[in-house]
């Protein structure tokens, strides 16, 4: 037992993201460097055995109308514990024109733990393609309770996702 506790922070102190639970349902807002706006911006994340898998839902504002786009994410965990997010797939939009092909996007997040709140929050970066440059920006989320309000779970749901 003497060893046990010094084992524990051993292995959780430089790699402390293992032993946080990153599931759940994350709101906040993405900082869109490009344009200066905050967009609305959702994730869920889960994990089977030792997998993780997640959807986003960004919200647009063009002309005074709201546009959407989900994507499915590829989660992945950094030796420095950073959360990783890519773009896999967009699997629902309405974008008032042609979504432009082939373009991910990369977070890069920080999980941050202060009484009983916790947030990710970090960069995010595009990939730049021969046709448009890279984008960046700031993604600030906040886990909330799976039965809040969120148009992202309720999409999951309804197309059998969750």
């Amino acid at each position: 037992m003497k060893y046990f506790l010094p084992l524990l922070l051993t292995l959780c102190s430089p790699i402390f993201i293992f032993c946080q639970d990153i599931t759940g349902l994350w709101q906040g807002t993405l900082y869109n460097d490009s344009t200066s706006q905050y967009l609305d911006y959702e994730i869920v994340i889960s994990k089977e055995s030792k997998t993780y898998s997640a959807f986003s839902l960004t919200w647009f504002l063009v002309d005074g109308k709201k546009y959407y786009g989900i994507k499915k994410l590829d989660v992945r965990i950094a030796k420095d514990g950073k959360i990783l997010l890519i773009d896999e797939k967009l699997i629902q939009e309405n974008y008032p024109v042609e979504y432009a092909q082939h373009i991910q996007q990369l977070n890069v997040l920080d999980i941050k733990t202060q009484g009983s709140e916790t947030w990710l929050e970090g960069p995010f970066v595009t990939k730049r393609t021969k046709k448009y440059k890279e984008l960046t920006g700031r993604i600030n989320i906040k886990r909330v309770n799976l039965l809040s309000k969120s148009d992202l779970m309720q999409y999951l749901q309804t197309n059998n996702y969750a």
